[in-house]
């Protein structure tokens, strides 16, 4: 067989799959097909926004930011504050946001695609450590997102922030956006499923686990990927995809009460009986466990990526890269010794 042939037959069996990979990509809204900043400029009346942060009245705001082709791009839309625990002004002075866009407005933009965002935030102003706390925030959703694609994506940003009102200073800060639901289910395939409570048997065991042993590494405890918090819709930090038994993805979202980020706020839970948030716990279950040498297997095969995570954000102090090495390297320490994964895993499901 000719050197030409051998070649033409390669090219032709791969085929097939740069077609797929073109395909997935086309299902990528814009805005979360690329992991690069992207500066944009908020003009809303923040000042009153932060004030009536309890209600759900959406405020006009205006967005924009500049295009490939340094063109100034500016997009109406309407935001209000979100969440639970940082809406809360004792614990945040900067709330998170919401942005709603119309479709119809963003469609020659990096924002087609895409309706309403969840905008996460600073938390407060010229605070360092809260800064520190969002940028590794992002690197564990982009963690994730490195060991599987069924998982939300993240857009970083950097913000300017102007007050409408004239009553605040303009402030700038890094952020980031989720992917919507829709948009991950649209890009997977697969419909959002919104019930009240589920089991580990009607979840994908292989890629519960892949999230338990997630959860894990960042040493977070603020999750189930089976029923909601009391008062709350399922699943607690978790967004339920498919509806056939056995194959529904539980994906995991909202990371701040984790180990990694150590937001200064951040405390275990108590029925955990933890010292503080950087203590891990394994909380996977036991009928997955058959997947958990798998789920380890794929955080070692990526683990040079997720490291390389922290060389790309040059917002993240010296002081923070190094803890965060140090609380990656306790977690690869476990899962490379069979004897340390059995007993601190295996031996320890759910």
């Amino acid at each position: 067989m000719t050197p030409l042939r051998i070649v033409l037959i390669l090219i032709l069996g791969m085929t097939p799959l740069v077609l797929q990979a073109d395909d997935e990509e086309k299902k990528v809204a814009p805005l979360f097909a690329s992991n690069d900043v992207l500066a944009i400029t908020i003009t809303a009346p923040f000042s009153e926004i932060m004030e009536d942060r309890e209600s759900d009245e959406e405020f006009p705001a205006t967005l924009t930011y500049t295009d490939a082709e340094e063109e100034e791009v500016s997009v109406d839309l309407e935001l209000r504050t979100r969440g639970r625990y940082r809406r809360q002004s004792r614990t945040c002075s900067f709330a998170p946001l919401r942005l709603n866009f119309k479709k119809s407005a963003v469609k020659e933009t990096v924002f087609a695609k895409s309706d309403k965002l969840k905008l996460v935030t600073h938390c407060r102003d010229r605070s360092r450590r809260h800064q520190q706390s969002l940028i590794t925030e992002y690197i564990a959703y982009r963690t994730f997102n490195i060991v599987t694609d069924l998982s939300f994506r993240v857009r970083p940003l950097l913000v300017r922030y102007v007050d409408s009102s004239g009553e605040e200073k303009d402030r700038e800060a890094f952020a980031f956006v989720i992917e919507h639901r829709d948009q991950l289910g649209k890009r997977i395939g697969l419909n959002t499923n919104e019930i009240e409570k589920t089991s580990i048997e009607a979840l994908d065991g292989a890629h519960t686990n892949l999230g338990s042993m997630f959860q894990y590494l960042i040493g977070n405890t603020d999750f189930s990927p089976i029923r909601g918090a009391d008062g709350e819709p399922c699943c607690h930090n978790n967004m339920l995809f498919g509806d056939t038994k056995g194959e529904i993805l539980a994906i995991p979202y909202d990371f701040d009460m984790s180990g990694l980020v150590n937001a200064p706020y951040a405390t275990p839970n108590p029925r955990f009986k933890l010292r503080n948030v950087r203590q891990r716990l394994y909380r996977g279950r036991c009928a997955n466990k058959e997947h958990i040498d798998g789920s380890a297997e794929t955080f070692i095969r990526h683990k040079a990526e997720i490291y390389a995570l922290l060389d790309k954000h040059s917002d993240l102090s010296t002081k923070t890269r190094i803890v965060t090495v140090q609380y990656l390297d306790q977690f690869y320490a476990i899962l490379e010794n069979d004897r340390r994964r059995t007993s601190l895993l295996t031996d320890r499901c759910i």
